[in-house]
């Protein structure tokens, strides 16, 4: 049935935010931070990884890059534009609004928390191509493979943020479920470089989280968001970046 591999990846998600408030109880604070530390170191590695899986390819026997061009245009571009919507601001506005409604108005790490988490799980090829296969052949395996990775990541994450960090279930039932009930008009605007591009720049976004959750948050990486877009669009350009 379209839709159960979004149902599978938002209670994975609750069930890894339920567990990590549990583990996150017994852990001191200076336990919490090492945690959180070791989670961004991760994903920098993930981020880089899916970057230069992209950009890196065998060339007359040697390793070469590429798509510097695409990053440079999407990124510039992108912050441009997601700094004049400022959907950063928006993105918290929403986390302040769930806190309350919640009732967790006291947690201090809840809308930081949800935001991170939020970005960490919902930026990469892997919600967008699953969604659209869940939606046109009914087969949510990619789905169900990234619940699995959710479900450790936002367990992870909530030892150290806390509970905001389950509510990031909303936003992909949003995106995922939009993506899959859209997915027969979708499908044909994600080709092979579209994709190839969504996951690159994507990727970057991810390695940005990272850099946050590392140093403390540095780069307001909703309000790049829109870079994502101009990757894929980039794709249709009568030239390549």
């Amino acid at each position: 049935m379209p839709g159960t591999g979004t149902i599978i990846n938002v209670i994975a998600i609750i069930i890894g935010g339920v567990l990590g408030v549990l583990f996150g109880k017994n852990l001191k604070e200076r336990h919490q931070d090492t945690l959180c530390k070791s989670c961004g170191v991760c994903v920098l590695f993930i981020g880089i990884s899916g970057a230069l899986e992209g950009m890196m390819k065998i060339e007359n026997g040697s390793l070469a890059s590429g798509k510097t061009m695409l990053i440079i245009a999407s990124l510039a571009l992108g912050s441009l534009i997601g700094e004049i919507i400022n959907i950063e601001d928006r993105f918290e506005s929403f986390g302040e609004w769930l806190k309350i409604k919640s009732g967790n108005a006291k947690d201090k790490k809840f809308v930081e928390g949800f935001v991170t988490a939020s970005l960490t799980v919902c930026i990469g090829a892997m919600a967008i191509v699953g969604a659209i296969q869940d939606g046109i052949l009914g087969d949510s395996s990619v789905l169900v493979t990234k619940a699995v990775l959710d479900l450790i990541i936002i367990m992870v994450m909530t030892c150290s943020w806390g509970k905001g960090c389950a509510f990031s279930a909303i936003p992909v039932a949003v995106l995922q479920g939009s993506v899959t009930a859209l997915s027969s008009f979708i499908k044909p605007i994600m080709t092979k470089e579209a994709l190839a591009n969504l996951s690159i720049v994507g990727s970057i976004l991810i390695f940005c989280v990272g850099i946050n959750l590392v140093w403390e948050k540095k780069i307001r990486v909703a309000n790049l968001l829109p870079a994502i877009v101009i990757a894929v669009a980039a794709a249709f350009l009568p030239f390549e970046l």
